[in-house]
């Protein structure tokens, strides 16, 4: 299908240009990132914005920084920069394997990290990945700024927390301790497919090599991306050795998380996938760790 009438075009190049003109198109206006999602919506008339807000010319949303530990990842970071950014191995190694296999090639040159935030959809990597490393989302209006966990942004498929007058400028991450690693892993019907599944893990790790802090986050949810707490809490005292431990852990996260069945699984296969992922991504996380304290 062909779009519908598009009346406005914006391309800005600093962030107060693109307030300046979200204010002056009012409602009916779209923000296009890498526009891998938007447009494909565009097309087929799901969504038909009166106004275009082109983010790809502000170059204060682009790029990864590391002060002090802590990271600040640009919205229009695309994934290609995540994935081969050696510096978030370990604590945020999570975000590397999730930008890794975003698609295909095509969609990781141009999609971004805000872009796939803002749009939520059900199968999606980023998402999940940013709840589970404990990401925070920094957006800016004219009215000022404000910064909201990830798990306080995200809400159901394709709903967020911003508002209509704010954009996503970052996401942050906080410097995280020494011994702490995270991994994710999706499960798609190809490879690099959309995740009928996808599960992050992070693990923090005491003096001893037990666990003493996780966060768990699964996607693929008809409710939207969201923390297995009960898989958390399992994990507390567990070392990398006590497999059978962590099988418990992957068992009793999957077992507290409502599923769905659609056309790409059933709400019991999804249970087993979730089941799967999750040991797989916590014996990583546990290993990227147990690095981190070598070092």
């Amino acid at each position: 299908m062909f779009p519908a009438i598009i009346e406005n075009y914006d391309a800005p190049t600093s962030v107060h240009e693109a307030l300046q003109a979200l204010a002056k198109r009012g409602a009916e206006t779209h923000f296009v990132a890498g526009g891998q999602s938007l447009m494909q919506a565009i097309k087929a008339r799901v969504v038909s914005p009166n106004s275009l807000i082109d983010l790809q010319h502000v170059s204060e949303l682009k790029g990864i920084e590391l002060k002090k530990g802590s990271v600040r990842i640009g919205a229009m970071t695309r994934y290609r920069e995540i994935a081969a950014d050696e510096r978030l191995d370990g604590a945020y190694q999570a975000l590397r394997d999730a930008a890794s296999h975003v698609g295909d090639r095509q969609v990781r040159n141009r999609g971004t990290i805000g872009g796939s935030l803002c749009w939520n959809y059900i199968a999606a990597c980023m998402p999940p990945t940013c709840i589970g490393i404990g990401a925070s989302i920094d957006l800016v209006s004219k009215m000022g700024r404000r910064s909201l966990l990830a798990e306080a942004f995200l809400q159901g498929p394709l709903e967020t927390a911003r508002r209509d007058d704010e954009l996503v400028v970052a996401v942050t991450l906080p410097a995280p301790p020494m011994q702490c690693g995270s991994a994710y892993k999706k499960w798609g019907l190809v490879t690099d497919a959309l995740p009928v599944v996808g599960v992050c893990a992070s693990i923090e790790l005491g003096d001893d090599l037990r666990c003493r802090a996780a966060r768990l986050a699964v996607g693929g949810l008809a409710t939207g991306p969201r923390r297995a707490e009960a898989g958390e809490k399992a994990l507390m005292g567990v070392s990398a050795t006590d497999t059978s431990a962590i099988s418990s852990a992957a068992e009793t996260a999957a077992a507290s998380i409502e599923t769905q069945t659609d056309i790409w699984a059933d709400a019991e296969y999804r249970k087993k996938l979730i089941e799967t992922l999750a040991r797989e991504v916590m014996a990583s996380a546990f290993a990227r760790a147990e690095r981190g304290k070598r070092s």
